[in-house]
């Protein structure tokens, strides 16, 4: 069974850029839930994740990132699904940062074969410390989808 502890649940984004904060402030709620993972908030990324990264039993990354979907919509992407997502033309800089660290962890051999992205769709990424009300209403949905993934990922086991 995977301890539900060795999960890594990491919130990417900048709290002064308006929706691009939803990551750190997803991690804030999952604190108040008390989730039961490891809760990370991992700002706009940088290489000090990576000992992290590669220490997870999974990995879960909480992020606003384009998809071409309605401002406020959440989305799971989870294995390949998150590879693809990351691959290809990048939209935001932690697109590039958390692909080059889930590289980074393959070449080592320590990538988290169980990791998922939980994405909402931002409406603005401008100065503010405050998120869109789009962005704002799916701040619980964001946690419910990374509850659901780990209540699933913790009843298949490390598989």
């Amino acid at each position: 069974m995977l301890d539900i502890r060795s999960v890594l649940v990491l919130g990417i984004g900048n709290r002064l850029l308006g929706d691009d904060g939803a990551g750190p402030q997803a991690i804030d709620l999952l604190a108040a839930r008390r989730c039961g993972a490891t809760l990370q908030d991992g700002g706009t990324i940088g290489l000090h994740l990576l000992p992290a990264i590669q220490d997870a039993a999974a990995l879960i990354a909480v992020d606003a990132a384009m998809f071409g979907a309605e401002p406020g919509a959440v989305r799971v992407f989870e294995g390949v699904a998150m590879d693809r997502q990351l691959g290809g033309r990048k939209k935001t800089a932690h697109e590039v940062a958390l692909a080059d660290l889930l590289g980074a962890a393959a070449l080592s051999a320590t990538l988290p074969r169980r990791r998922a992205l939980v994405a909402v769709q931002p409406q603005a990424c401008d100065w503010g410390l405050e998120p869109s009300e789009p962005v704002r209403a799916a701040l619980p949905a964001l946690c419910d989808r990374v509850q659901e993934l780990l209540q699933r990922w913790q009843g298949a086991g490390a598989a």
